[in-house]
């Protein structure tokens, strides 16, 4: 039975007024928060749709970050590939020219002071860095200054020069993700951008009767390649093939040891696996040991050809120093030729991956907004309805007030006031 009394008419009218005041309220915060779900209770359905497009939206904007980092990484580079081919150019229009028996031996010399003036740019140009300062030409070693120049003299030049240049680098193995499971390879390291030649290496060791006596693994490229007891130099030879590594394995003939053979101009990187006993490449005298910053670890003993872009300059800056035109005119042009070659097929594939990106980025600039208005339609407020709802919720509230105040008595809302 519901009590009769003087105090009821307040107690109803502030508890309509609170109501009021609440939906009121609600529609105030949907406005200023541009969304209608403030609670997952105001729609279970759009609030679970959309959670899964806030993060996705979420991911799409973090791959197109990393698209423009890419681009702008594969732009650098270009740029200073195209340097060094222009470098290359020049180097390759001063062997013609000594080659053509017309200049005499000092006008050589001469020339081959430019060629290493040359060789220096050249160096400079594969130690550069990009604007986030990490070297470019580095591998995943973005902290180490990928080339080092050791100098000293030279028969027939009159000052200190560069006798040969170190890769310090390691391999391109850093990437970034594009887009969901796809990854973009970012670096390109500069035993592959800065060769000339194709790596052939000998082992003088006669592998015929070598076993493999526990399980292990060596390193060619990057490449892990297992081995178990009982290996042969025949089975090693088969496990190489098989693998991605860019080399070809082959027993040599001569020697009866293993050898090795890039499949295309770059420097091959090679080191054992050290988390055990087992040293392969060191046993079958490939390399001396695991060095360190990747410098060159092949064996002394081992045979070992293929030179880098740096190495065809020293020869044609020392060809020119002896007066030799008939080495300048043959390998001299020759080594530029293969130097610019490889050159140009890495321009070509720094070119294929920016395209890549760019293609990439023109999706997610087209994935981008139509997640974003999927996202609008099941979260985001409808301001005219909104603006409705309030300015109806805001009229029911001002009447509610005039009414109250004639059914409550002046001294009570005084009171209240």
């Amino acid at each position: 039975m519901r009590r009769i009394s003087t105090d009821m008419p307040n107690t109803d009218t502030q508890y309509y007024l609170r109501r009021q005041e609440e939906r009121l309220n609600n529609v105030q915060t949907r406005l200023s928060g541009n969304t209608r779900i403030t609670e997952l209770r105001d729609d279970p359905m759009s609030a679970s749709h959309a959670v899964r497009y806030e993060s996705y939206l979420a991911r799409l904007k973090r791959f197109e970050n990393n698209v423009l980092y890419a681009k702008e990484h594969y732009q650098f580079t270009h740029d200073y590939m195209n340097e060094a081919a222009d470098v290359l150019q020049r180097m390759r229009e001063l062997a013609v020219n000594g080659a053509n028996g017309v200049y005499a031996a000092e006008d050589l010399k001469i020339m081959a002071v430019e060629v290493n003036e040359l060789l220096k740019e050249l160096v400079d140009i594969s130690n550069k860095t990009g604007p986030d300062a990490k070297q470019l030409f580095s591998g995943d070693k973005v902290f180490t200054e990928p080339f080092r120049v050791v100098e000293g003299t030279v028969e027939g030049g009159g000052e200190q020069m560069i006798l040969r240049v170190e890769y310090r680098g390691s391999g391109a193995s850093r990437k970034t993700e594009i887009s969901g499971g796809a990854y973009a390879e970012l670096d390109m390291g500069g035993g592959e951008v800065f060769w000339a030649e194709k790596m052939q290496i000998f082992s003088t060791v006669d592998a015929t009767g070598y076993r493999v006596s526990e399980n292990g693994s060596f390193f060619i490229d990057g490449v892990e390649i297992p081995v178990t007891p009982g290996d042969t130099v025949q089975s090693i030879v088969a496990k190489i093939n098989e693998s991605p590594a860019p080399v070809k394995a082959y027993v040599d003939m001569e020697t009866r040891g293993l050898a090795l053979e890039g499949t295309s101009a770059h420097l091959i990187r090679m080191e054992d696996n050290t988390s055990g006993d087992l040293r392969v490449l060191q046993d079958l005298g490939i390399i001396r040991g695991n060095a360190e910053n990747n410098a060159p670890n092949w064996s002394n003993a081992a045979r070992v050809y293929g030179g880098s872009v740096f190495d065809m300059a020293i020869r044609l800056r020392d060809a020119f120093l002896r007066g030799d035109q008939e080495f300048a005119g043959s390998q001299g042009i020759g080594g530029m030729d293969l130097a610019l070659g490889n050159l140009e097929a890495r321009r070509a594939q720094t070119g294929s991956r920016a395209e890549r990106a760019e293609m990439t980025w023109t999706r997610l600039n087209q994935e981008i907004p139509d997640i974003t208005a999927a996202l609008a339609r099941e979260s985001s407020v409808n301001y005219a309805d909104a603006a409705t709802e309030l300015a109806m919720m805001d009229f029911v509230h001002r009447a509610a007030l005039q009414t109250a105040a004639r059914i409550i008595p002046p001294t009570l809302l005084d009171f209240l006031r």
